[in-house]
């Protein structure tokens, strides 16, 4: 087994991995999950996986801010094994003790890191290499009415994004509504809830 660096970062249930790469004249070799150091980190194996999807970005392009409602909910494990991006997450979770923070990690195929989402906890990324891959370990299937957005662009939430940048987004991130919006419409998981839904992942 190679090795894998554990960080807590600020944000209540987040871990970060990053393992060790090999690299020589073919290439490179990396573990970004490794099943003994995650259960070690967190107290309890990855939760059973239902999907495992991936996107492929052109530099500039900015993803999210995702979530899941709770229920149904879904926690990730996400890395990227090409490319270079900007990740950030962001506790959604009401009541959470790190509500509306946010956290930046920079993932690339280079040093193959990962984080461990839980559920609740918001998604976005930029883009900072043309064709970066994402690849996303799910508990759940995609269920589309259960999908939601935050906007990336909310002051409030302060994430470091390039000023005056051509930044890309789709139609239904460019629309998603600020951080206070979706609470205030009801929009945003309670973290209870959310403790609750992914406690009840592994039967």
């Amino acid at each position: 087994m190679t090795a894998m660096r554990v960080r807590t970062p600020a944000i209540e249930g987040v871990r970060e991995f990053t393992p060790q790469v090999f690299g020589d004249d073919r290439g490179c070799f990396a573990s970004p999950f490794q099943e003994s150091a995650f259960t070690q980190a967190v107290g309890r194996p990855l939760f059973p996986v239902r999907d495992i999807s991936h996107n492929i970005s052109a530099r500039g392009v900015l993803r999210g801010i995702h979530y899941t409602a709770a229920p149904p909910g879904r926690a990730k494990y996400v890395y990227c094994p090409y490319g270079r991006v900007l990740d950030f997450l962001v506790d959604l979770r009401v009541g959470s003790p790190t509500f509306g923070r946010h956290q930046t990690t920079e993932l690339s195929g280079g040093d193959c890191r990962a984080l461990y989402i839980p559920v609740g906890v918001g998604h976005a990324f930029l883009s900072r290499q043309d064709d970066s891959i994402v690849v996303y370990v799910m508990s759940e299937g995609y269920v589309p009415e259960a999908e939601l957005a935050v906007s990336p662009l909310d002051p409030a939430l302060g994430l470091p994004l390039p000023e005056g940048g051509d930044l890309r987004q789709s139609p239904r991130d460019g629309a998603a509504p600020t951080l206070a919006e979706a609470r205030d419409k009801g929009l945003l998981p309670d973290y209870d809830t959310c403790r609750e839904v992914e406690a009840a992942l592994w039967p």
